[in-house]
């Protein structure tokens, strides 16, 4: 498995597992079945309801515990800094794990740097090894940027082939923040798994139109969480490293850029939508 070694030293692997709307019910399932495929990064968050099977799955695995790369994000609204403290360790209880690779803020709180100071306090007390935001845009990563010691190790933002998030990119490399994609194949809309640009670089490799999208971002360092509830998807979304796109065909696939996202939002948009993933 190919990593990406993040700001804080730590590497995290190129490809995850997310559970975003995998049911409560059939989360342990098809994490065991992610990781018994290969798969040694996990996301979860709070607001998916999923974080206590997350956990459970890890531990029936039998995988070390150092072997697996798991994600959580915290979600509750404008916490203090006590509150923000106390919400990671709930995470931990119902994970039933002693740390966390990394934690994410959800979504921008208003609060942002209150969050980020506890968040920084737990990573010297060992409770987390990294930590990050998601869906934050130019002005909250500038103001939470501004405040803070430790300087966000991932941005997980809505990117795919229609909505690139080229200037996020270049603003992420001069800040040395990782972007991780969560809706890397977005959420199978705009015919993503039949478009003709994808199939027929596809056909040249023998591959799928779903697996050159992931690989499109993979080839320019972009962490990539797919989701399926089905094993042999799973399969076939790792198995997406093992060619490499050509000039031509990265180029190809840029014209896709649509400038925004699935939403409508331009991708220079300072919104945000708490409703994300």
């Amino acid at each position: 498995m190919q990593n990406v070694k993040l700001n804080c030293g730590i590497e995290m692997p190129i490809i995850g597992y997310g559970v975003y709307l995998v049911d409560p019910s059939v989360t342990e399932r098809c994490v065991l079945e992610a990781l018994s495929v290969g798969y040694r990064s996990l996301d979860t968050a709070q607001y998916y309801e999923n974080e206590a099977m997350v956990g459970s799955a890890v531990r029936k695995s039998g995988i070390p515990r150092d072997e697996v790369f798991i994600t959580s994000k915290l979600c509750q609204s404008r916490p203090t800094y006590a509150q923000a403290m106390e919400n990671v360790k709930g995470s931990l209880r119902r994970m039933r794990l002693d740390y966390l690779d990394l934690m994410l803020i959800h979504w921008p709180m208003g609060n942002d740097s209150e969050i980020w100071a506890a968040f920084e306090d737990l990573v010297k007390e060992g409770y987390i090894r990294s930590i990050g935001v998601s869906n934050f845009y130019p002005a909250q990563f500038d103001k939470l940027v501004r405040e803070a010691s430790i300087i966000p190790a991932v941005n997980q933002i809505e990117t795919h082939v229609f909505y690139q998030q080229r200037p996020m990119m270049a603003k992420m490399a001069d800040a040395g923040t990782a972007v991780e994609s969560w809706g890397p194949l977005a959420e199978g809309l705009n015919g993503i798994f039949t478009n003709p640009v994808l199939t027929e670089v596809g056909a040249a490799h023998g591959k799928s139109a779903a697996q050159v999208a992931l690989r499109f971002l993979t080839q320019q360092g972009i962490i990539v969480i797919p989701k399926s509830v089905h094993k042999e998807r799973m399969i076939q979304n790792l198995e997406t490293l093992d060619f490499d796109l050509s000039q031509e065909e990265m180029a190809a696939i840029r014209s896709l850029d649509t400038g925004h996202n699935l939403e409508g939002w331009p991708s220079d948009a300072l919104k945000y939508n708490p409703n994300t993933v």
